[in-house]
């Protein structure tokens, strides 16, 4: 499935901190949705239609906050020799997005480095689905309104989906300040007041002045659907609904949420059909990690 795109991790468990890369060496048009208020991202610009730059070689989905975005150079020195990217003439320059998520204080003070990238992206191959305490997920975790006291351990989770020729996958690091739902608003994991769940939603006013920006919820779509970069755009920002029926709250000025989108164009799809589904997948994928 999507075997144009190639999904690799590097997991440190000793410092709990990770890195996750999605590859398309071929290119993929890309679109992205910054809609968290504490981003960490590099080259999300090019994703911009008014750019020149068409096509991507990779999102790199990583922990250690902005120190981590240093592993989309491991990723692009991989793509440099195996003479992927885009064509300056005399060079081949890699495309590499990228999105950190805080885990700083989840283990010890450490963040995935350019060794780190290099090794994730030599792990990538195609159909490589994983979930749980791996890559960008390691240090991950969700129900931090009271800080760290009751949160629990979250990680990387997936959602696949195939209808005919059409398939389509999310892949989310998922690193919220908020609970994680059900479809029917049932808290599934988040913030703990000893054994009961506290409801986040209830208590951010309350705390608001006291949090820091330490979250992150980050995610790819892939999908082989024939895409342009404005289509890719759209389907990156309606993505973000699938965030609001998975995490309460959401979106908070305390979340650095991203979201990117990456398709390498041999199905030709109907772009409403995609943003009928994307933002369900989205939310399945963030609930992955808690099933």
């Amino acid at each position: 499935m999507l075997d144009k795109f190639k999904i690799g991790n590097y997991t440190d468990n000793e410092n709990c901190t990770g890195v996750t890369v999605i590859l398309c060496e071929e290119g993929a048009v890309a679109g992205g949705s910054v809609q968290g208020a504490a981003p960490a991202t590099r080259e999300t610009d090019l994703l911009r239609t008014d750019k020149t730059v068409q096509k991507i070689n990779a999102v790199t989905l990583s922990g250690g906050s902005a120190f981590g975005l240093e592993a989309a150079c491991g990723v692009m020195e991989y793509l440099r020799q195996k003479d992927c990217g885009y064509d300056t003439g005399k060079f081949r320059v890699p495309i590499v997005v990228s999105a950190s998520l805080y885990d700083l204080e989840y283990g010890n003070f450490s963040f995935p480095d350019k060794q780190a990238g290099f090794e994730a992206a030599l792990n990538a191959r195609a159909g490589n689905f994983e979930k749980g305490n791996i890559g960008a997920g390691t240090g991950a975790t969700v129900g931090k309104i009271f800080k760290m006291k009751g949160a629990m351990k979250a990680g990387l989770g997936y959602s696949l989906h195939k209808e005919g020729d059409l398939e389509i996958a999310v892949i989310s690091a998922v690193n919220a300040l908020g609970d994680i739902i059900d479809e029917n608003g049932k808290i599934i994991a988040g913030t703990k007041l000893g054994k009961f769940f506290a409801g986040s939603a209830k208590y951010y006013n309350l705390y608001a002045k006291t949090l820091k920006k330490q979250n992150t919820t980050i995610s790819c779509i892939i999908t082989n659907a024939k895409l342009n970069k404005k289509e890719a755009n759209d389907i990156a920002e309606i993505a973000h609904k699938g965030y609001d029926m998975a995490i309460s709250p959401s979106h908070t000025v305390f979340d650095g949420d991203a979201i990117f989108c990456m398709a390498s164009g041999e199905i030709k799809c109907q772009i409403d059909r995609l943003t009928a589904l994307i933002p369900d997948l989205v939310a399945k994928a963030v609930r992955s990690v808690f099933y």
